[in-house]
């Protein structure tokens, strides 16, 4: 018989995916909100989860629907600022973000964004980002491939063979 991890494992196992995911999406400052909102979500739905379910997947694909709904909440409303920082201070923060990456990442079209971090850091297969996008596995494997090339372009990684494949 197969058995369900207690839910505080699976946050302490995946907790990392889904905050990459919800980063990439989102940028830093409302991840950590859609991070929040996903674990909430999936705690309330847990119990009824098939015990062989694949558990990261459809973490993932409720930190897509929570970065849709703070994409849109934050297309609604205006968020003033008195004094616009020059960078966030990343002193004391476990795993701090590359902001040069963070901006290539946010300079990404939506579909190409979304679709790099549901396959690259979310690790769904193209079928499943294709479900959450919209359109083909195909169309999913190009959007993500077209949002590496881009990312390594204005990022300047260097070409691997063979990577993310």
């Amino acid at each position: 018989m197969n058995t369900k991890k207690p839910f505080e494992k699976v946050v302490a196992e995946h907790g990392p995916t889904v905050l990459r995911v919800c980063r990439a999406v989102l940028g830093e400052h409302d991840a950590d909100d859609a991070w929040s909102e996903t674990f909430l979500a999936a705690m309330r739905a847990y119990p009824e989860l098939p015990a062989d379910a694949n558990v990261q997947a459809w973490l993932v694909t409720i930190a897509h629907r929570k970065a849709i709904d703070v994409t849109r909440l934050r297309r609604r409303a205006a968020v003033p600022v008195g004094e616009v920082p020059e960078r966030a201070s990343t002193l004391g923060v476990p795993g701090a973000l590359d902001h040069e990456l963070q901006d290539a990442l946010g300079g990404l079209p939506d579909k190409q964004r979304r679709a790099v971090a549901l396959h690259y850091l979310g690790g769904l297969a193209y079928a499943e980002v294709a479900e959450l996008l919209g359109g083909t596995a195909d169309a999913s494997r190009r959007a993500a491939a077209d949002g590496m090339r881009a990312l390594r372009l204005a990022y300047a990684i260097p070409e691997r063979t063979g990577a993310g494949k």
